[in-house]
Parts: structure tokens; sequence; C-alpha cells
């Protein structure tokens, strides 16, 4: 008899506290995978808020020089803040997907689907124009297709385009290190300014007029 009440106290107990926790009682019996649902989310276009734009030069490992714009013309011959190779990189999901837009002639940096990288007017929306950034272990960063798979931004030692069907994450002529242009580059040594509040000052507002 006492056997079979202590068992019905610890079921009791056990329902109450699944009662009492939804997240746990959706976790256990539903299964829900959260990672999934973000993984879905930073595919989605960010079409809800204001889009992050950040302004910097892609410096190429292969080429030695900087990614530039030149129009419908993409070359990776830029010296250290020429004007063609200052980039305004746009945020296109809430994940890593950016279109890059060259900053002087106001083209966006594309993939056709030769694999070829051509500029292309800001007008154009197209899904050419989307790319996937790679941080790599070397701390060098590659840009991916983000309509072509497996195919990523690569130029040679002359900043010639390579076909991106021929470049991969593992050689240099795909890895850039993004670098802001010059007097440009945030000020590190100015002092973090914060205000404090004292209770004195808590009390004077609390007991000033309405």
């Amino acid at each position: 008899m006492w056997s079979l009440l202590s068992t019905l106290t610890v079921l009791c107990i056990q329902m109450l506290l699944v009662m009492c926790n939804p997240l746990q009682q959706v976790l256990g019996v539903d299964g829900v995978n959260f990672s999934v649902h973000v993984e879905n989310q930073t595919q989605v276009r960010d079409t809800m808020s204001r889009r992050h734009h950040r302004v910097y030069q892609l410096y190429s490992r292969t080429s030695g020089k900087h990614v530039q714009v030149l129009g419908r013309r993409i070359s990776a011959r830029g010296e250290d803040g020429d004007k063609y190779a200052q980039l305004v990189v746009e945020a296109d999901t809430f994940g890593s997907q950016v279109r890059i837009r060259g900053k002087e002639t106001n083209f966006y940096l594309c993939m056709n689907s030769r694999g070829k990288l051509v500029g292309k007017k800001a007008s154009n929306r197209s899904a050419d124009c989307v790319f996937v950034e790679k941080v790599l272990e070397n701390h060098y960063t590659a840009l991916m297709s983000a309509r072509y798979t497996d195919w990523y931004v690569g130029f040679n030692k002359r900043g010639r385009p390579r076909p991106g069907s021929r470049t991969q994450p593992n050689q240099q002529d795909g890895h850039f290190m993004k670098r802001f242009p010059p007097g440009e580059q945030p000020d590190l040594t100015t002092p973090f300014r914060f205000t404090t509040i004292s209770k004195r000052g808590n009390r004077v507002r609390a007991n000033g007029p309405r």
C-alpha cells in the first residue's frame, strides 16, 4: 500500500513539473529543434529591419592589392585608399549573406551563371549579387555565391578574376582581408565615457514635477 502511494506521489510531482515548465514540455514532447529554425532564418531576406551598411576594402591575398568595382569590370589591383576599392557592404539577411557595392561607381559585385565576376547597376536585385561571408581558420574571409553553391570569388596574381567554379576556400586565390579605408579607422585610443546616476539624483527625479 505504501509503495503504491509513494509511486503515485512521484508521478504527481513529475506531472506538476512538466505542467509548470512549458519550455520543458515543448522540448521533451514535441522535440523542437531550434537550430533548424535559426538556420532557416539566416537564409530569409531581411526586408523588415533597416539594412546594415559597412564600408571597407577587400585585400586580396593573391594579388596583394584591393578589390575594385570599376563599373562592369572587376579587378583586384587597387591601391590602399583607391576610390574604386571602397566597397559598401549591405547585409542582405539576418545571417552572413551580403551584397557588395562599389561606393564610387554604384555597381554591385556579381557572379553570373558562367562563374564570371561582373558589375551590375545598383537597381539590379539579382540573386547573382548575393554572397555568403565565411571566416576561415586562418582569419581570412571567403565569399561564396549564394546562388551557385561552392562557387567562390577569386583573383589571380595579376588581379584578374578567376572563374567561380574553379575557386575553392582552401585556395589563396579566394582569401580576402577586410580593411578600413584610410582615415576611417576607428579611434581605439579614446576612453569610454559613461554617466553615473547617484541616489540623490534619483530622489530629485522622483520628487520633481510630473
